[in-house]
């Protein structure tokens, strides 16, 4: 799929996940009866224009509260969007990787990307400790603390941003913590300048989980062995630096189709049967 389809399809994708317009213009989070329904991305449930809940933010607001609840419709939808889709939906369905990859169009700095450099692999372990550690420990053993949420997601940054812009009143409150926060934020798009998903490759905990399940989800890349030349094609322009011609279900591939886009036809995305060679 070429880069102008699948940026339509984000589009598309975070203007329904945010279709609460007027919540940009109040201030006011929606009350509405889907926001009980997690989105598939990372979306914050106080973003004004959120019209549902965002599942890391609902996994931790269940454990961390003053009795811990298991949450088994949190933890059930995360694995049934896991075995459906796998990664695709960092690729095409989560509002904050969009932002990114928005952020990383720009051509101004395009001589000074960098693809990977030295431990650069090292870091993407990063976050799977962020998902056992600051969604899940912290959360079940501290109350009241939904750690993730409260120091470093950035999509709730965002989120506290327009709140801001929309209700002075809320400007006027922010204080240290928010502060914290927007250097985090500010620290992740600058980086998206340079490098693609940097937040996604290092930080992500929903991207971690999604990434248990890309060797097993019902869509995936399929490599036709008979045709691909192991060109290289399909490396080069892998925007998280995956070999798909040797690892097409690695954790870190978050389906976006650049490199189908870019093979000579031996790559496939979609819906596989059986096994993927």
């Amino acid at each position: 799929m070429d880069n102008k389809k699948r940026t339509a399809i984000q589009l598309v994708a975070t203007l329904i996940q945010n279709a609460n317009f007027k919540g940009f213009f109040t201030g006011k989070i929606s009350e509405a009866p889907t926001k009980s329904v997690c989105v598939p991305g990372l979306n914050c449930y106080s973003c004004p224009g959120a019209i549902g809940a965002c599942p890391i933010g609902s996994l931790q607001s269940s454990l961390s509260g003053l009795h811990i609840r298991i949450p088994y419709y949190v933890v059930g939808l995360l694995i049934f969007f896991g075995v459906i889709l796998g990664r695709l939906i960092c690729g095409f369905l989560c509002p904050f990787g969009f932002l990114q990859d928005l952020i990383y169009m720009i051509p101004i700095f395009k001589k000074q990307r960098v693809r990977t450099f030295r431990g650069d692999g090292i870091l993407r372990y990063l976050k799977y400790f962020i998902l056992v550690i600051c969604v899940l420990l912290i959360p079940s053993l501290v109350r009241f603390t939904p750690f993730f949420c409260k120091y470093i997601c950035p999509s709730g940054t965002v989120s506290g941003i327009l709140l801001a812009i929309a209700d002075h009143k809320i400007l006027a409150a922010l204080g240290g913590q928010f502060i914290w926060k927007a250097s985090v934020l500010g620290i992740i798009l600058v980086m998206s300048i340079f490098i693609a998903r940097p937040f996604c490759r290092y930080i992500c905990p929903l991207g971690a989980f999604y990434g248990l399940f890309n060797k097993i989800s019902i869509v995936r890349l399929k490599v036709n062995e008979e045709t691909c030349t192991h060109c290289g094609a399909c490396a080069r322009c892998c925007p998280m630096a995956v070999d798909p011609s040797k690892n097409p279900d690695s954790a870190e591939c978050i389906r976006c189709g650049k490199c189908v886009h870019e093979c000579n036809g031996s790559l496939h995305l979609g819906f596989v049967k059986g096994d993927k060679k």
